[in-house]
């Protein structure tokens, strides 16, 4: 009965045993299995995740790619813009060039079928008289037409009839700068019709030292203090004074020293006293006092009685 109890506890304990074995080969098959399904998800993550990247790639090249071709056609476009702006800006100027020329043509041919017109009129004239023109004195032509000569800037004195030197170099004046050719020698209508077509000054304002042209007026030109107005009528800095060295003294010493000895000598007053019974007068110049004479005793009365000698 023993032995049976112990065969049948062995026989447990070696059931309990092949359990315990394998339930742990169980679990280790379990846990095999399930690293095998992690690594299989792991994987197929990692796939689906190279898949995303590869797509993401792929959309950066293509919008790369499109924003280079919009760049290109942007480009394109520029380049045709500016062809076509500088076609566009070739054909103004040679439009401008053509009637530039054409109304210079016309204005030469209607200033030649003016002056062809002017040119018979004053035919006309030299027949007979205009009766046009109103009759005005000499003196009243040349009191206008100085009035006006002085409205274009070329006269500065009053308009008062005479028809003088200053005058006659404002017409000149004129002449130059509206190029003209009127005789200043006279007043004439000719040259107060043609002054009055002018607007606005036609000699240049001319100032005097020290003035600059501001407008139609002559405004005097102020310098910093240590600047002055200089032959340009521009400022400029006065140059500082360099005191003399004892080089230079000496120098000017020696030449004023050579003027002394090579002017002639001049005779020299010797301080001496004559007497004589007229009374005392300096010793004249080129005599001297030697001792004798009548003269009378100078100094303290002890000395000899002296005599002027000249010569």
């Amino acid at each position: 009965m023993n032995r049976i109890a112990v065969e049948d506890t062995r026989a447990a304990a070696a059931d309990k045993a092949r359990r315990a074995e394998d339930e742990k080969a169980r679990l280790v098959a379990e846990r095999a299995q399930k690293a095998e399904q992690d690594k299989a998800a792991a994987a197929a993550r990692a796939a689906e995740d190279a898949k995303l990247a590869a797509e993401k790639a792929n959309r950066a090249e293509a919008a790369k790619a499109a924003a280079a071709e919009q760049r290109r056609k942007e480009a394109e476009g520029a380049v045709a813009k500016a062809l076509a702006e500088k076609q566009a800006a070739e054909k103004a100027l040679a439009d401008r060039i053509t009637n530039d020329k054409a109304a210079a043509e016309l204005a030469a041919r209607q200033a030649a079928e003016k002056k062809a017109e002017v040119e018979g009129e004053q035919k006309v004239a030299a027949v007979a008289p205009a009766s046009s023109q109103p009759s005005r004195s000499p003196q009243e032509t040349a009191k206008l037409l100085q009035s006006e000569l002085r409205r274009v800037g070329c006269l500065a004195t009053a308009a008062d009839g005479d028809w003088n030197a200053s005058s006659q170099r404002s017409l000149i004046l004129f002449n130059k700068h509206a190029g003209t050719k009127f005789d200043a020698k006279l007043a004439s209508f000719d040259a107060l019709d043609a002054i009055k077509t002018k607007p606005g000054r036609v000699c240049p304002l001319v100032c005097d030292r020290g003035f600059r042209a501001d407008g139609d007026q002559c405004s005097r030109i102020t310098c910093r203090a240590g600047s002055r107005v200089n032959d340009d009528n521009e400022c400029e800095k006065v140059p500082d004074r360099k005191p003399a060295t004892a080089r230079e003294d000496s120098k000017k010493r020696d030449e004023q020293r050579k003027q002394v000895e090579s002017a002639p000598a001049k005779p020299q007053a010797t301080g001496q006293m004559f007497c004589n019974g007229a009374g005392c007068r300096p010793v004249r110049s080129g005599c001297k006092l030697v001792p004798g004479g009548s003269g009378l005793a100078s100094g303290d009365g002890r000395s000899k009685a002296m005599m002027e000698i000249c010569g």
